[in-house]
C-alpha cells in the first residue's frame, strides 16, 4: 500500500449492548452466522480467542472456491477492542501469497485489523480499521462485504421486538 492511500475505516451502529456485539466477534458459533461474504460460509479449523491466540479458518465461496486465513490476536480488551492479523494460507496453515489465493497483485500479504467497541446508550458503535487501502478494498469488494456482514451481525445481535 502506498503511504498516501487512505486505509480502510468503517463504523457501524448496532442495536445491541457492547458486550453482546463483542461476544459475536469472539464466539465461533456466532461468527459462523455472519463473518463471511454473501453466499459464502465460514468454518473454523481452530480458534483461540486470547492475546497471542491463533485462528485458522476457511471461507467457502461457491464461485471462487476456498479461501484459507490464519491470524493471531495481538490484543484483546474485553468489550473494548480486538486487534488481530490476517494472512492468506492453505489448509495446512502455511502462508501463501495473496495473488495465489486470488487477490489482486497489490493486496497486502499480511494486514492488521483493529475493532473498537463503544457504548452509545443501549447501542454499540463498532469501528474497524484495517491496514489495507480503502480504494483497493472497494475495488475488490472487500469493503462492501464488511458492510453486508455488519448488517447481518446487526440482525443477529439486535433484541427481538
Amino acid at each position: 500500500m502506498k503511504s498516501e492511500e487512505k486505509e480502510l475505516l468503517i463504523s457501524h451502529l448496532f442495536d445491541a449492548p457492547r458486550d453482546v456485539v463483542f461476544k459475536a466477534w469472539t464466539d465461533p458459533e456466532q461468527l459462523k452466522h455472519w463473518y463471511a461474504p454473501d453466499g459464502c460460509t465460514i468454518e473454523f479449523k481452530s480458534i483461540e480467542v486470547k492475546t497471542g491466540g491463533h485462528f485458522h479458518y476457511v471461507i467457502q465461496d461457491p464461485v471462487h472456491g476456498p479461501c484459507w486465513i490464519i491470524g493471531t490476536y495481538l490484543e484483546i480488551l474485553q468489550n473494548e477492542k480486538l486487534v488481530f492479523t490476517m494472512v492468506m494460507s492453505n489448509e495446512a496453515g502455511e502462508t501463501v501469497s495473496s495473488v495465489a489465493n486470488g487477490k489482486v497483485e497489490d493486496w497486502p500479504e499480511r494486514h492488521v485489523a483493529t475493532v473498537y467497541f463503544e457504548s452509545i446508550g443501549e447501542r454499540t458503535k463498532m469501528t474497524i480499521h484495517q491496514t489495507v487501502s480503502e480504494e483497493k478494498a472497494k475495488e475488490t469488494g472487500a469493503y462492501q462485504s464488511w458492510i453486508k456482514m455488519f448488517n447481518r451481525l446487526n440482525q443477529l445481535v439486535k433484541p427481538i421486538s
